[in-house]
């Protein structure tokens, strides 16, 4: 279970570069990995070597494993290509198993479920995941109660929260500059490296992991880098995904952001996809989404490890049973 789990959150690093999978680095070499999939018990009998199921145990190894491994290949590749040490990803998993939803968190991406209210009829959203991003206090007070010696931990500069003055997120896969001192050096750019030595990690690659029972009246869930959650809040997401066919509902989610994202720069949206890539993310930040639809008739009998348990559509797009789909959707602006 957990090499294969391993195997899934490589994508983060190693998105397909098929039609359904968009991602952009930014400036400083971030890159937003979502990850989902789908268990159909398939899997679980393939991996009884180390563990019988899935658990948070296994989650929280492989994205172990997973931050070990790209820090060794950091290792190997500094003398050539030191910058990498500055390449980081937030990690964004969902795993559904017997009937129970896993949700697994670095960073500031976020998971959002649609559940039916039957009384009224409504579709309420309910956030899953936990974020680490230094613009929420409790976030910015963790720091500091981890680094009590250190009162630049979190600094704001340009009106934004920034942990040393460099990165939004607490938490990450990568940024190994931030978590060994080795790699806080020349020949790295000196507008990554620290003033002073650094003398234990500042970033974690521990993630949040939060477990749910589905239930019949679970609808789908909504798995999205913050350059959604930037210009839609969950309800507003929820309520689009709600009031609209399936079919290309993650699309529907990114064109309503570009939209919001143009409206704030009294821009027409028309003219924002106009605009470069580079140039772009000054104007929004890159945005990711898949949609997870729920069938109820399963998830009901999700106790038996023999079938599917969901039924699953990624922005429209029919997953095949057993595949890993790093998770993204075609976009106007091409990976926005």
């Amino acid at each position: 279970m957990l090499s294969g789990l391993m195997n899934f959150l490589r994508a983060c690093f190693r998105p397909k570069s098929d039609q359904y999978s968009h991602t952009s680095l930014d400036t400083g070499g971030r890159q937003d990995g979502l990850l989902w999939y789908k268990d159909t018990g398939q899997h679980v009998n393939g991996f009884t070597s180390e563990q019988q199921t899935m658990s948070v145990d296994v989650i929280r190894k492989a994205y172990q494993a997973t931050e070990e491994g790209f820090l060794s290949l950091v290792t190997k590749q500094w003398p050539m290509k030191p910058q990498i040490a500055a390449v980081g990803s937030c990690c964004l998993v969902g795993v559904i198993c017997g009937g129970t939803l896993y949700v697994a968190n670095l960073g500031d991406s976020r998971a959002v479920l649609g559940r039916a209210v039957k009384a009224t009829g409504e579709v309420l959203a309910i956030q899953l995941s936990a974020e680490h991003n230094v613009c929420i206090e409790s976030v910015r007070q963790e720091l500091q109660s981890l680094h009590p010696d250190d009162s630049q931990i979190v600094v704001l500069k340009h009106n934004v929260w920034r942990v040393k003055g460099l990165i939004q997120v607490s938490r990450s896969i990568g940024d190994v500059y931030l978590k060994k001192a080795e790699f806080n050096r020349e020949p790295l750019y000196s507008k990554f490296r620290l003033r002073e030595p650094l003398k234990r990690p500042i970033l974690s690659a521990d993630p949040s992991i939060s477990v749910h029972q589905l239930q019949p009246h679970d609808q789908f869930v909504i798995f999205a880098s913050d350059g959604l959650w930037e210009h839609l809040s969950n309800q507003e997401a929820v309520d689009i995904v709600q009031n609209h066919p399936r079919s290309g509902s993650a699309r529907r989610l990114v064109k309503t952001a570009l939209k919001e994202a143009a409206n704030k720069r009294e821009m027409r949206y028309s003219d924002l996809k106009k605009i470069d890539r580079g140039v772009r993310r000054h104007f929004h930040d890159d945005i990711t989404v898949i949609v997870v639809f729920l069938d109820s008739n399963l998830v009901s009998g999700a106790s038996s490890v023999k079938g599917p348990n969901l039924s699953v559509k990624g922005g429209g797009v029919s997953l095949r049973p057993n595949i890993l789909a790093p998770c993204a959707t075609p976009t106007e602006a091409g990976s926005t």
